[in-house]
């Protein structure tokens, strides 16, 4: 490889990172309209394993506004990010494919007694799919894979599906 090839192989590494990154602050901080712009046009986000839908990146969103206001408090933690650039047939890398490792504490809305701890947590994999675009890297598919989640002994409130 060339410096010129690795040095853009290394700018793309780091705004395919950063996608993740913006991707789970706008869950965690509930902003719909940042979580929608970083999805491509035809983009789509599949929560079925964890009860949720699968829809275009509007319907999830609303999705999501809906859900999330169950928890005060989300926070996802994604680690383990494995970047793989496409080289198809007629791909000249524009798209990207990340496998990504998550852990989300969330704490119930009006469990307010006085502690901050999370009281849901849950974890799993997640298969994120990018295009380059004119607008640069967007998100064209959200896959999440639940794999265990962990609920309070006491009662919570009741979860929507």
């Amino acid at each position: 490889m060339t410096q010129r090839v690795e040095l853009a192989t290394l700018r793309d590494r780091l705004a395919v990172d950063g996608m993740i990154t913006d991707y789970a602050v706008a869950v965690d901080d509930g902003d719909w309209e940042a979580y929608r712009s970083l999805f491509a046009p035809d983009g789509r986000a599949d929560y079925r394993s964890a009860g949720g839908i699968e829809g275009d990146a509007g319907s999830v969103a609303a999705w999501l506004a809906d859900s999330m206001r169950l928890f005060s408090m989300r926070q996802h933690l994604i680690v383990n990010r494995r970047v793989r650039f496409g080289i198809l047939e007629q791909d000249t890398g524009d798209t990207a494919r990340v496998q990504a490792d998550y852990i989300n504490p969330m704490r119930f809305a009006g469990n307010g007694e006085g502690s901050s701890a999370p009281d849901f947590v849950c974890g799993g994999r997640y298969a994120f799919g990018l295009l380059r675009t004119d607008d640069g890297w967007r998100l064209r598919e959200v896959v999440v894979q639940e794999k265990w989640r962990r609920l309070p002994e006491r009662t919570a409130p009741a979860m929507i599906d």
